[in-house]
Parts: structure tokens; C-alpha cells; sequence
């Protein structure tokens, strides 16, 4: 077992409720699949414990207890919204969260066959996340960046995964990335990891959005990747259209992010396939056919 991890079991998850959230304790628990740097547990019907496993500092959650209420509120898909603190104890060193649970099935798991609403669904929820964040808003050096700033990740992920035949098209897109200006408004409500594991779907659409994580006050463009990352092949164009807020250099840098969090995606595939701890065996098919949507352009 890894220093950082700690095995959790539904009896220590309810053993927790007892001592902190008595009122809770004796609904269902049921253990959520994947999870990483957190992992989920079903309480009830409406609710869920995020438990920090993997994460080594209690920031995430922390950043989510603050701001995820706030942001719910005026967001037109459900999104989870922490309601019960846990504090770190004897029985358990580190923090974990009751929070509202997402109806609805990872897109890995999942398909969107609605292709047309997904994306006006999608850009809807973007214009209302998009907005001027306060001062007091999380930063990032990586998550919000301009593409020029993350070419250490985006070589780590090529070296790895890249097709060899499709090399000079992905750095193509990725120096028009580099290249583009930057955001030039105020740094924006930022997900920032819009990939398929991060988004829920029902009835062949987009129903809900999780895992904020990563939220940070920055360039919308890694949000706009999602384009391309979570749409089927042709929602690209539907999505920029609807958004009617990107011009050329977002969608450039957009277009870049995609291809890089496509790498990403491709290498987690590659990690499972290899038995390796944190890999994901159905993200590799998942980031193929990202980066395919992403070389065809809108």
C-alpha cells in the first residue's frame, strides 16, 4: 500500500458518521468505482462521502466546501454541493466531505447520442460558469494557464502516447495553441479537468457536471476544450456557435488544451492497460477518439 493511501472500508465510512454525523449514519452505504485522489461513497439517495484517499493535502476539498455552494446556485446542471464537514480523527487523518450526489452515468461509462443538445447543454452551463471570479478566487500555475506555460506536460504526454503517424498534426495544433494570444478579460470561474470521468450523462445527453477539484480562476479556454473532449464528432462547431463567446485565439488555445488532455487521457488508458496503480484501462479508447475529433478541427 502506498504511504499516502489509507484502505476504506463501509464500516469506517459509517463508523465516521456515528461519531461526527450521527443523523446520517444509518442510511445505505454503497462504495462508488474509480476515484483516485478521493474516493465516493453512496449515502442514501441523494447523498455522498468524499473521502480524501491519494491526495496528500486537503486543499481540494477544502477549495470545494467553499466555493462549490456558491457556484451551485446559478448553474443550470447540478453539480455536487458539499453540506457536512468531517474532520480529520484518530480512526481516520484526514478530511472528507458529505456532499449532494449527481444522478446519472460517467461519460466513461457512459455515450452521448444527443449530440445536438449535449452541446447547446454544455456551452449553457460554460456561459454561466464563466464569469469574473472574486479576488479571492483560487490561482493555478498549470489549470488555467495558457498552453505556452504547460509544454513540459504537453512533451511528457507526447513522448508517451502520440501516434507516430499523427506527430506533426498534433504539434501543429499545439504550436497554434502556443502561439495564440492570451485571455485578455478577467480570470474567469475556470472546472479545469472537463474530461469524460468529470461529467455525467442521462437520456443520451449532459445531466451534471463533478469533481471541481481543480477550479481555479483563469483562461476559459481550458473549459472549452471540453468541445471536443466530451462531444461527439460535429459538436464542436454546435458548441462554439452557442457559446458565441470565444474568438479565434481561444478557440486556438482551446484546440491545443484538447489535444494534450486527449495525450492524457491516452496515457491513463495506457497506465490501466499496463496494471499500473491510478490507471484507467476505457480512458485510452475515450482519448483516441478525442484526439481524432480534435485533428478534424469544428
Amino acid at each position: 500500500m502506498i504511504e499516502s493511501e489509507i484502505e476504506i472500508s463501509e464500516d469506517l465510512v459509517r463508523d465516521l458518521l456515528r461519531e461526527q454525523h450521527p443523523d446520517l449514519a444509518e442510511l445505505p452505504i454503497r462504495e462508488v468505482a474509480g476515484g483516485w485522489g478521493n474516493q465516493m461513497w453512496r449515502l442514501g439517495d441523494e447523498l455522498a462521502v468524499r473521502m480524501q484517499r491519494m491526495d496528500t493535502s486537503p486543499d481540494l476539498q477544502l477549495k470545494e466546501r467553499r466555493w462549490l455552494p456558491t457556484l451551485a446556485s446559478r448553474l443550470p446542471l447540478p453539480i455536487p454541493v458539499p453540506l457536512r464537514d468531517g474532520a480529520p480523527s484518530e480512526r481516520f487523518p484526514k478530511i472528507w466531505t458529505v456532499m449532494t450526489w449527481v444522478e446519472g452515468t460517467p461519460l466513461d461509462h457512459g455515450s452521448i447520442t444527443r449530440g445536438d443538445h449535449a452541446a447547446e447543454t454544455l456551452s449553457g452551463f460554460l456561459r454561466a460558469l464563466h464569469v469574473e471570479a472574486p479576488a479571492d478566487a483560487p490561482t493555478a500555475s498549470d489549470f488555467g494557464a495558457h498552453p505556452k506555460d504547460c509544454t513540459d506536460g504537453f512533451e511528457h504526454f507526447f513522448q508517451d502516447v502520440a501516434p507516430a503517424d499523427l506527430a506533426d498534426e498534433i504539434r501543429e495544433v499545439w504550436g497554434e495553441a502556443v502561439a495564440a494570444p492570451g485571455w485578455e478579460g478577467p480570470p474567469v470561474w475556470v472546472h479545469g479537468d472537463l474530461h469524460p470521468a468529470n461529467v455525467v450523462v442521462a437520456d443520451g445527453t449532459l445531466a451534471g457536471v463533478v469533481d471541481f477539484g481543480a477550479l481555479v480562476a483563469g483562461d476559459p479556454a481550458w473549459d472549452l476544450a471540453a468541445a471536443w473532449l466530451l462531444l461527439p464528432a460535429g459538436g464542436a462547431s454546435r458548441f462554439f456557435n452557442s457559446y458565441a463567446q470565444a474568438d479565434e485565439a481561444a478557440v486556438r488555445r482551446a484546440r491545443g488544451l484538447a489535444a494534450m488532455r486527449s495525450l492524457f487521457l491516452m496515457a491513463m488508458g495506457q497506465a490501466g492497460d499496463r496494471g499500473l496503480p491510478g490507471g484507467k484501462p476505457n480512458w485510452g479508447p475515450a482519448g483516441r477518439s478525442a484526439l481524432d475529433r480534435v485533428l478534424k478541427g469544428l
